[in-house]
């Protein structure tokens, strides 16, 4: 497989364990032992939809590279058989198609799971991996926007849609991300049973982690708001953001709600979703917060996770000093 542009997969990444499976370029053995990890993945693990579906891309990709690579479907006995080199091979084919260094750790992480599961149950033993290291990724801290920027998008997410049920709901999905600091599949996997919102929020976050998150006053009336308006009947077990034919709101709805609002703000396409919640933690820690709180806020299972905010709010108060202090300021000459 030597093109540098990979086509597209044929099937669902989001589907059942066997649906997912059965995209795989393997044999028959194989494609029972993907369907077995994603099982597990999903019961077991109680990985995100979206976790789930980064690895199997990753399967469907490493697959396809070893049906060219051995000229054929690869078996259970191929697998436990594959060298350093065949590894490094696909790594490299990967950079050919244009992962990042991040995507390739991520992918090196999804065959020593998957690797790792083969040998839990028995099926195949392969130590090649573990002499393989991991790709050195770029240190990088979030990029969130600025306290005026995020309420200006939280304020202007009622403006764009002419329906006033769909304004109201984009209102509330901003500020819940902004206020509560959720993650966009956090605030989208929530139910009706979840409503009316009280003085706190129930979260299950990644790794099933949960956490109990506070839910301010605008947050509570822009929820409530988007419930009064709804047309579509909202029962308890039914998810509580819904797309103009009822069914739960797709992540990428708001993707493209936020870059329209950027476009309009002159904001950079950094403000994502995600930013909304970098800004929750990175404002939290200027106006005081300890990082503890906001770890527990967040969600985050190591403290290192929250620490990376502390950058940020050095880097911005440098910028002030730089801009701002009488030294800066005194005329030369």
């Amino acid at each position: 497989m030597a093109g540098s542009t990979p086509h597209p997969l044929k099937g669902s990444l989001n589907g059942t364990p066997d649906e997912v499976a059965a995209i795989i370029a393997g044999a028959d053995t194989a494609v029972s032992a993907v369907a077995s990890y994603i099982t597990f993945l999903t019961s077991e693990k109680r990985a995100s939809p979206k976790t789930i579906e980064n690895y199997a891309r990753d399967l469907v990709r490493f697959f396809e590279f070893l049906f060219d690579h051995l000229e054929g479907d690869a078996s259970l006995q191929d697998l436990a058989t594959l060298s350093v080199g065949d590894f490094r091979a696909f790594l490299a084919h990967r950079r050919r198609d244009g992962l990042s260094a991040k995507s390739i750790a991520r992918t090196l992480s999804t065959l020593r799971g998957f690797y790792g599961h083969l040998e839990r149950e028995n099926l195949a033993t392969n130590h090649a991996l573990k002499r393989l290291k991991s790709p050195k990724i770029p240190h990088s801290i979030p990029k969130p926007v600025s306290e005026t920027a995020a309420l200006s998008l939280v304020e202007d997410a009622g403006t764009i849609s002419a329906e006033p049920w769909v304004a109201a709901r984009d209102t509330a999905i901003t500020t819940l991300l902004y206020a509560c600091g959720l993650r966009i599949a956090e605030a989208l996997s929530l139910n009706q049973s979840d409503a009316p919102l009280s003085d706190t929020l129930r979260i299950i976050g990644k790794g099933n982690k949960e956490r109990i998150v506070p839910v301010l006053p605008a947050a509570r009336e822009a929820v409530d708001q988007y419930i009064a308006l709804c047309p579509h009947p909202l029962d308890s077990d039914e998810p509580l953001f819904v797309g103009v034919r009822g069914k739960r709101l797709n992540p990428r709805e708001v993707q493209k709600l936020m870059a329209i609002l950027r476009a309009r703000l002159g904001l950079p396409d950094t403000a994502t979703p995600h930013a909304l919640r970098h800004s929750f933690a990175t404002h939290l820690l200027s106006a005081g917060g300890d990082l503890r709180s906001i770890q527990e806020l967040l969600g985050h299972a190591s403290l290192s996770s929250t620490q990376v905010y502390t950058e940020v709010d050095t880097n911005r108060l440098r910028e002030i000093y730089d801009k701002a202090h009488p030294a800066q300021l005194r005329p030369k000459g």
